[in-house]
């Protein structure tokens, strides 16, 4: 199982993918650690990223790459692992997956940690750690005991500098503006799914479980793109047909008769309309003729009745009254 994990910083990555490297026992390749341990371990690509770094420059896209292909390559990264960090940008994420097919490791599923903007700003803005023993708090959501003091080992909770609404509301700007066209990138692949990652830890990671069980049994079958509505074809253009699971178009679509599912029978195809010569339409100019001049006598009947009725309606109304008889009051 070869997962990329997706969402902006404090949405839980790192929780999650420590709780899957347990249940899986696949690594949990992040940038980060590589990074610091071929430093470290001062190997060529870290001699390399050390340069970059010395001259106040990113370390490149290249490096990265060498160095997580490097770790791949080793033997507990081949049923599977969990990428987290990177890619942040779509040319990284197509990049990572020119280098997986090298690595006849293709990616199986992107997972977007999905939590709201105030719920990071509490995470990150709250978050205390232990030094000595390593154990995580958070003032808001699981605070400890006795302020700014381990649970575990008593020893006294450091605050990162870094974690304030100026800072945070910048990483998670930076976020908007270069990682969440990934979600599209990797929708449009049929590899996303969305979770949703407010909650407890645990119940988190159980619809985490939940999301990931088909693609550990390998029945998982990706969703195509959805359709984009309210746009009108180019002139000349058919209009594009939705596609099947399998990505490929329906019969009706490519002009072929479509078989019910009810009967398994293929419908009849209407007959077409046989071609009529040249006496035949010379024939039937002439009958259309002779009915519209059949449909202009009523008319003219009908005008004529009421031009009668007319007159004699003037002569009625021309009549003098008749007079009272003498005899009557």
């Amino acid at each position: 199982m070869r997962i990329v994990l997706l969402g902006a910083p404090g949405s839980g990555k790192g929780t999650q993918a420590k709780l899957l490297v347990d249940k899986y026992r696949i690594p949990h390749v992040s940038t980060g650690d590589l990074l610091r341990a071929v430093l470290a371990a001062g190997t060529p690509l870290g001699l390399q990223a050390k340069a970059a770094m010395d001259a106040g420059q990113l370390v490149s896209d290249e490096i990265v790459l060498g160095i997580i292909r490097e770790r791949l390559r080793a033997n507990d990264a081949r049923k599977g692992f969990i990428l987290d960090g990177f890619p942040r940008n779509i040319p990284q994420a197509q990049a990572l997956d020119e280098t997986l097919r090298t690595l006849n490791q293709p990616l199986d599923v992107a997972v977007l940690m999905d939590v709201d903007f105030d719920a990071l700003m509490q995470r990150l803005t709250g978050r205390r750690n232990c030094e000595n023993c390593g154990a995580s708090y958070n003032v808001y959501t699981n605070p400890p005991r006795l302020d700014d003091q381990c649970d575990r080992c008593g020893a006294a909770l450091h605050h990162r500098a870094d974690d304030n609404e100026e800072t945070i509301g910048n990483r998670l700007r930076v976020y908007d503006v270069q990682t969440r066209p990934l979600i599209e990138f990797y929708r449009s692949q049929g590899r996303l799914e969305v979770l949703d990652a407010v909650g407890e830890v645990n119940v988190i990671f159980k619809r985490l479980l939940l999301l990931l069980d088909p693609v550990v049994k390998g029945t998982r079958k990706p969703m195509p793109p959805p359709l984009q509505t309210g746009t009108k074809p180019a002139k000349g253009k058919t209009a594009p047909q939705p596609l099947s699971r399998a990505g490929k178009l329906p019969a009706a679509a490519k002009g072929k008769p479509v078989i019910s599912r009810s009967s398994g029978k293929k419908p009849e195809k209407t007959p077409a309309k046989p071609a009529r010569s040249p006496a035949h339409k010379a024939h039937a100019g002439k009958l259309a003729a002779a009915a519209r001049r059949s449909m202009k006598k009523p008319a003219v009947k009908a005008a004529g009745v009421k031009g009668k009725a007319a007159k004699a309606g003037k002569r009625v109304a021309g009549k003098k009254p008749l007079k009272k008889s003498a005899g009557r009051k």
